[in-house]
């Protein structure tokens, strides 16, 4: 039997397929959650989105209410809720309550990124870059939060409700700054190498090293997010990859561009992206990988999940 030292967990864009429509992408994606938690994922996490039609979820709290009710076990957050664009009392109020509706099961993903297009943004918050400035202050604010220990003009403000468990906080990014401010203010830290271009041991090693310790985390913590298409044949994998890697393409031309980045994707059976983890676990040091597929089928999606637990 092939023994890990990592644990996997979901990351779900919520996307909407053909022409399914948004409802059935919702209800798509509580079945990824239910399914998930029978295969025996640690999380399940939920992308926040702005104007975009392929992609089903603006608002990952509601969303999330919605998959508590109907799981039980699974560890469910935000994969993430884009903190520029909120006041750090609403953010901490909303996960609080699914804290408290979901004691001990509730993860709260923060990250810098706009979501949707530029007017999109301004129309949701107004001046983005401005916001973005001002995401160390309100990273700070967030973290005197959940330790009831935040006032404003000198005047304590807490957070309601106050569960049983606080959720854990993450901070999400793609590079070193992203990771310096996951340090500075003792986060976990989630390194999106779906999305990067940059090989993320140099980040998650810089996040270690700079890491000061907190109430709200210990020690640090990682999660290495990777692109996923498996199948039973390395074949089928491909021929899923080429159907559905849009998102991990590299950054080059249309004449040189490859079918799918290898560093963004990876693509086989169970056993060979098993081997390629056990890899990644060893030179990001990292022990959990949360899976991100986009397959552009719902049922070819679940599949994909499946097998990747059946790398034994």
């Amino acid at each position: 039997m092939h023994r890990v030292k990592w644990k996997l967990s979901v990351l779900d864009l919520v996307p909407v397929f053909g022409n399914r429509g948004d409802t059935y992408a919702l209800e798509q994606a509580a079945e990824l959650a239910r399914t998930a938690e029978r295969l025996g994922y640690t999380r399940y996490w939920i992308a926040e989105h702005h104007g975009m039609p392929q992609l089903a979820c603006p608002s990952p709290e509601v969303l999330l209410a919605h998959i508590g009710a109907r799981t039980e076990r699974i560890r469910i957050g935000s994969g993430a809720v884009l903190l520029p664009h909120y006041q750090p009392l609403k953010v901490v109020e909303s996960f609080r309550l699914l804290a408290s509706l979901y004691p001990g099961r509730i993860d709260l993903g923060l990250g810098r990124a706009p979501g949707g297009a530029a007017h999109v943004s301004m129309a949701l918050s107004g001046n983005f870059l401005e916001n973005v400035r001002q995401v160390p202050d309100k990273l700070q604010d967030i973290a005197r939060l959940l330790q009831d220990s935040y006032s404003y003009e000198g005047e304590p403000v807490g957070a309601r409700p106050n569960p049983p468990v606080q959720p854990e906080v993450w901070l999400l990014g793609t590079n070193k700054k992203s990771a310096e401010y996951a340090a500075a203010f003792g986060m976990g830290y989630v390194f999106g190498q779906f999305m990067s271009d940059v090989e993320g041991e140099e980040v998650l090693r810089a996040y270690r090293e700079a890491f000061v310790p907190s109430p709200l985390c210990p020690e640090p913590k990682t999660i290495v997010t990777i692109g996923v298409i498996c199948a039973d044949t390395e074949e089928e994998a491909k021929r899923l990859a080429s159907a559905g890697s849009a998102l991990f393409r590299s950054e080059k031309t249309e004449e040189e561009a490859a079918p799918y980045s290898e560093r963004k994707l990876l693509v086989g059976t169970p056993q060979t992206i098993a081997a390629r983890l056990d890899r990644m676990s060893e030179s990001y040091g990292t022990g959990e990988f949360m899976l991100v597929t986009t397959i552009p089928d719902y049922r070819q999606r679940l599949k994909s999940y499946e097998l990747m637990m059946q790398h034994g």
